[in-house]
């Protein structure tokens, strides 16, 4: 992601509340896709830098909770802003804990949101549009019932074990995993909604097929072939991870959440003029694959594991491409109108996002 620049000409970044040169309050204005700086007016609402003089107001979790750091419009009869509106359930913050995992969480999903935002991605509320909208609920296992993180006609439900690094990384070596993140869950589980939204038309259908499979194999058949060592470890050409080998709807969503992956990287790479590839013009995954060399070479360099320790063969870059081209369709359906669905069984959330980024 971008940086942005507040209006002293300080370099600020996506979740800062503050500008650190000039102590200005900041808020991120969805609509503008911009961080900028707020100028109370005196009745709890502000003046936003570049708005054209439009009043904001602060989103409730940014006000009350400070868990939040975008703005909406002063006269939206909503309180909270299109990201926050789209949580159903977040976690119990009489344990003190959990209002810190929160705080993650929302920073991990309102990066996801701009991303989508950015593609061009419709996203619909599900309290507005209950059978085609998305919503989030954020959970935390209770005695004698264990949350499992994953997507389910819509919903997308995450253990916030996850914005835990020590826990998360515990289940990352537990599972063999060679990379676990906050934002690499929101990436991979968004991707299931959006296959029902995306993949849609007989020819986008029987081309999704030859690439990823036939969908309607029995998932949770699938899921316990795969955890019975049914995964080929040799296939990376033709698989982005070993989790996408699970089964063709696990295939897609890893191939999604690396796609917003390389966008949202490569945006700041290309923004601070620095780690680009040659050639800006190169095709996506060229250019992703160059810097990924310069990132990995970084990371060595600090001692630290490689930042992106994935390969990307010829089947996995046609299906990243395959990716590419549903999100740039320009006759995209609305949500909804697909002729695919992806609606995973309860039984096999607990195993979703397993080698995301």
């Amino acid at each position: 992601m971008r940086p942005f620049e507040c209006a002293c000409g300080a370099r600020i970044f996506f979740d800062n509340v503050r500008c650190l040169a000039c102590e200005r309050e900041l808020g991120f204005i969805p609509e503008l896709q911009a961080l900028a700086t707020l100028e109370p007016t005196g009745d709890g609402t502000f003046q936003a830098q570049l708005s054209q003089g439009l009043l904001y107001k602060k989103c409730q979790n940014y006000s009350l909770e400070g868990v939040c750091t975008w703005m909406l419009p002063a006269n939206d009869s909503q309180a909270f802003c299109r990201a926050c509106r789209l949580n159903q359930i977040v976690p119990d913050l009489s344990a003190p804990e959990n209002r810190v995992r929160w705080a993650r969480i929302e920073g991990a999903k309102r990066r996801l949101i701009y991303t989508i935002d950015r593609l061009g991605l419709e996203l619909l509320d599900k309290s507005a549009d209950p059978e085609h909208g998305l919503a989030f609920e954020f959970k935390a296992d209770a005695e004698g019932a264990l949350v499992l993180t994953g997507h389910d006609d819509g919903v997308i439900t995450l253990k916030i074990d996850e914005a835990d690094p020590v826990l998360r990384e515990q289940a990352r070596v537990n599972l063999h995993e060679r990379y676990r993140s906050l934002l690499g869950h929101f990436r991979h589980e968004i991707g299931h909604y959006y296959f029902e939204h995306l993949v849609s038309g007989p020819a986008v259908l029987a081309r999704f097929r030859e690439l990823f499979g036939d969908e309607r194999q029995d998932y949770a058949e699938a899921l316990k072939r795969h955890y019975a060592g049914g995964a080929k470890r040799d296939e990376s050409d033709n698989f982005i991870s070993i989790y996408a080998q699970a089964h063709p709807h696990e295939d897609w969503a890893e191939s999604f959440a690396h796609y917003l992956h390389m966008v949202d990287t490569l945006e700041t790479a290309d923004s601070f003029g620095k780690l680009q590839p040659s050639d800006p013009k190169l095709p996506i995954v060229d250019r992703w694959l160059e810097l990924t060399v310069v990132l990995n070479a970084l990371t060595r360099s600090m001692g630290l594991e490689d930042a992106y320790p994935f390969a990307i063969g010829d089947g996995a870059r046609q299906k990243l491409e395959f990716v590419q081209q549903l999100i740039e369709r320009k006759d995209r359906v609305r949500p909804g109108a697909g002729t695919a669905k992806s609606q995973p069984s309860p039984q096999a959330q607990a195993v979703h996002s397993a080698d995301q980024p």
